[in-house]
């Protein structure tokens, strides 16, 4: 990029990086960066001052429960290729904008991980080794920012309550937003699907659940919400990411991580496999294991490979 660039020029150089890991809606045509507004409004912030650009993507709360679809509660080959693609994105920035960018995992599972059905000691060994994932592969444009960054090492329960009180919208609130607002019932559907499909000791009729999980559903949300809020405010200038597909003029900008059928799809949800053309894509445990070979790292289940 010339010096002479504008810093929307710039911007829109650094969007350009972004729009092909785009997750955005299943039927939309391309798009181009001046669809963005937002997302080139908080990038001019750091190229007009020629800062380094800070990303900030809430996501990595925790291995899904359901052994239908992971491995274990570990990071694996998924996180490991996810975190390396984000480092990557944020290297190529130095090639239009020389501050370069750096990204900021915020790790959510102990907003929610009573909802999800996530022991708390899970979730902790579970960002605990994904900070040494990075350490380790040496990511060094990425960070991990959780609850225990804000409040210490109050009880979980706590923390939860005090994030929920302070940020949290109303279930009133959300399902009047959900009678009007298309993106927000998919991702209400979206996390109902997942809660069902992650409950492993319901021991009610099919009904029971799904009722049970609708009921859930709105506490994520309003967890997710509220975690989005208290980003915001210790992160106050920063490009806003999501693993959720968002539709454009969104304050935030879906990313794709790793290859996968189904856009909702995250490496935390599902088992990475590795294709014959040494391609990965995520996919459910038993699919993997129907396809391939188990592969270990460092004595833990990392990926399957075909065969």
């Amino acid at each position: 990029m010339p010096s002479t660039a504008t810093p929307t020029a710039i911007s829109a150089a650094i969007l350009d990086l972004l729009l092909p890991h785009r997750r955005g809606g299943a039927s939309e045509l391309p798009c181009r960066p001046a669809d963005f507004p937002e997302q080139l409004r908080q990038l001019d912030a750091f190229t007009a001052t020629q800062e380094e650009v800070v990303f900030t993507l809430p996501g990595f709360p925790c291995k899904s429960p359901s052994p239908d679809k992971v491995l274990g509660h570990l990071p694996d080959e998924g996180e490991r290729r996810a975190l390396a693609f984000l480092d990557e994105l944020c290297a190529s920035v130095r090639a239009v904008h020389p501050p370069g960018a750096r990204l900021v995992v915020c790790s959510d599972g102990h907003v929610f991980g009573d909802l999800i059905r996530v022991p708390d000691e899970h979730i902790d060994a579970y960002s605990d080794a994904l900070k040494a994932m990075i350490e380790h592969e040496g990511l060094r444009r990425l960070s991990v920012f959780d609850l225990r960054d804000v409040l210490g090492e109050l009880p979980h329960e706590t923390k939860r309550a005090l994030v929920h009180a302070r940020y949290a919208p109303t279930v009133e609130q959300l399902r009047a937003e959900l009678r009007t607002d298309e993106q927000s019932r998919a991702l209400y559907c979206g996390i109902t699907r997942f809660l069902t499909e992650d409950t492993v000791d319901f021991t009610g009729t099919r009904s029971a659940l799904q009722r049970e999980c609708r009921r859930r559903a709105y506490g994520v949300i309003q967890r997710s919400r509220a975690w989005g809020e208290l980003i915001a405010e210790h992160h106050p200038r920063s490009v806003r990411l999501s693993i959720h597909p968002q539709p454009r003029g969104a304050a935030k900008f879906g990313i794709r991580l790793l290859a996968a059928a189904d856009a909702w799809t995250t490496p935390w949800h599902a088992t990475p496999l590795r294709r014959a053309d040494g391609r990965f894509e995520l996919v459910r445990r038993a699919e993997a294991e129907a396809r391939g070979r188990l592969v270990l790292r460092a004595g833990r289940p990392s990926h399957y490979e075909a065969t």
